[in-house]
């Protein structure tokens, strides 16, 4: 899971030299380096596919009487590509400790596992969902960084510091406001604030003003966004996280409760809580529609009124794997997207849950390799972080607006996960499932999001029409898209094959449209005589 240091750490006052190189900009003080920023072709190698591919959900209920496990399943989720850990020097130990997502870029804070005290700042561009990058990374070597908010052309990073070793200094927990535009980080003009407390642990920007806790003996301060001075603070025994609500805002104080606050930080309300969320750990709270959900360690999550009461109900932990510690399992985080809610349950890797007409139900655990000690989830991506493997990636796939208007006068797939058309039957479908596989020998139109965990078998005089997004296999687990002799390939969509694409003679693949694309992680393999027409990208360039 994710610690917070109860130790101090140091910070410097930042003063430039001249840079190492054009791509690399060092700046120091008397005593040593301070922060490095790094930019261009080297961080291309920090994204890699090696577990990319579709996400199978283990879902508990499945096994209970009444339930048919071989149900197409929801969620069509992948895992795009995975960012290694930023490392600086032999030895590094840097984690993932909070992401937001602005636009096409999700920043990414770090911090520090054992004794080495420095943190740093990822920016990654996921414009493109099959080529993510990291366009910067800024390095702090003497600061960790626990939480980040992005707001309008600037980042603003909270960490902890060594007062005594920095002039500038006032207290240990500081915020920093970082010029940021378009995913390219600058160092010049960074500006800082300090406050009570020996880490800050959370921000958040509202209009004008930036808002901070800062942990054990710490607060909730409020900054002026244009130069970080403090406009008003409200003492808190430990602020763990802090949500910004249409009331006011939501802190969570460990040992206590959700404090509500008004827009001056003045208590209205408080939510008891006395779950024991672990020393100095990282734990999140976020609102859910009238809701507030909290990662309570052990528990789960919690859902309670935001404007105040008492527990709705728990979101338990679905699994506890054997062979793993019990201090290990634990809900560090949460985070919500619409109606669906991911919990970062350390060992017990990350869960995924939904609204129901009772408030909310587990749905089953994303086979995700790690332990899962941070997510979020904004737009059509989440963002998951599992210690050494890094940050994971992960795309929702839900189907756009425009495409649901264009499936609507179909009927809606409820079958088995194992979809066989006949020979001489036609079928089509709307929706978003995850498949175990596919095959085809009749005529198959499919509208919609759909991940395949297995083959797609189009079979000789077969025809598959594709209007939407298809992923198949995974990088690790290779399966293949083979269309059959004489049969039909049709896509108008984005299709991603971790896999072979296989094209028997006489076999048609057709695009329709300008937009589509198609990647092949495999080879493109031609057995005789097929024809391949249309305009669409080719990701990999394996045409």
């Amino acid at each position: 899971m994710t610690r917070w240091k109860k130790v101090i750490l140091p910070f410097l006052v930042i003063i430039p030299v001249v840079g190492c190189s054009d791509e690399t900009t060092v700046y120091r003080d008397s005593l040593r380096e301070d922060v490095v920023l790094e930019t261009g072709d080297d961080l291309l190698t920090s994204v890699n596919f090696r577990a990319a591919g579709v996400l199978e959900i283990y879902e508990e209920e499945k096994n209970l009487a009444g339930k048919d496990p071989d149900q197409a399943g929801d969620y069509p989720l992948t895992l795009i590509a995975s960012v290694a850990p930023p490392s600086y020097q032999s030895g590094d130990q840097l984690t993932a400790t909070h992401v937001d997502v602005h636009g096409n870029f999700a920043y990414v804070s770090h911090n520090t596992v054992g004794p080495a005290f420095y943190g740093a700042v990822d920016a990654v561009d996921v414009s493109d969902p099959h080529n993510p990058r990291v366009t910067s990374r800024l390095f702090f070597l003497n600061a960790d960084i626990n939480s980040l908010k992005y707001h309008n052309g600037f980042l603003y990073v909270a960490g902890g510091m060594d007062s005594e070793l920095s002039a500038m200094a006032t207290s240990n927990s500081f915020v920093a406001r970082i010029p940021a535009w378009d995913g390219s980080l600058n160092t010049e003009g960074i500006l800082y604030g300090f406050q009570q407390g020996n880490n800050a642990t959370d921000v958040d920007v509202r209009a004008g003003r930036v808002l901070v806790s800062s942990g054990r003996e710490g607060s909730i301060t409020e900054y002026d966004k244009a130069d970080l001075s403090i406009l008003s603070e409200t003492y808190m025994a430990d602020a763990r996280a802090l949500e910004i609500i249409d009331a006011g805002i939501a802190a969570l104080d460990a040992g206590t409760g959700v404090r509500l606050l008004n827009e001056n930080l003045e208590e209205t309300g408080l939510i008891p809580i006395p779950t024991d969320l672990g020393e100095a750990t990282k734990k999140t709270l976020e609102a859910w529609e009238d809701h507030l959900v909290v990662a309570e360690a052990e528990k789960g999550a919690g859902m309670y009124p935001n404007t105040g009461g008492s527990l709705l109900q728990y979101l338990p932990i679905p699994i506890h794997p054997e062979g793993v510690d019990s201090g290990d399992i634990v809900t560090n985080a949460v985070t919500v997207n619409e109606d669906i809610l991911f919990m970062a349950n350390g060992g017990a890797g990350l869960s995924i849950a939904e609204q129901d007409g009772n408030g909310a139900r587990t749905v089953g655990i994303i086979e995700l390799d790690g332990s899962a000690n941070y997510v979020v989830s904004r737009g059509d991506y989440a963002f998951a972080a599992s210690g050494t493997n890094g940050l994971q990636i992960i795309k929702l796939n839900r189907a756009s607006e425009s495409l649901a208007a264009t499936c609507a006068e179909l009927p809606v797939y409820d079958g088995t996960s194992k979809l066989n058309v006949l020979e001489g039957e036609t079928v089509a479908y709307q929706g978003e499932k995850r498949f175990n596989n596919i095959n085809v020998m009749g005529s198959l139109l499919l509208c919609g999001s759909w991940t395949v965990v297995n083959h797609v078998d189009i079979k000789t005089n077969a025809a598959f029409q594709l209007y939407g997004t298809l992923a198949v296999g995974q990088n690790s687990q290779r399966r293949n898209i083979k269309v059959g002799e004489n049969a039909l390939l049709q896509i108008e969509g984005d299709v991603t094959v971790y896999g072979d694409l296989i094209l028997m003679e006489g076999a048609t693949l057709e695009f329709l449209g300008s937009d589509s694309v198609m990647d092949v992680f495999g080879e493109v393999k031609y057995e005789g005589a097929a024809i391949v027409k249309g305009v669409f990208r080719d990701v990999r360039g394996k045409f």
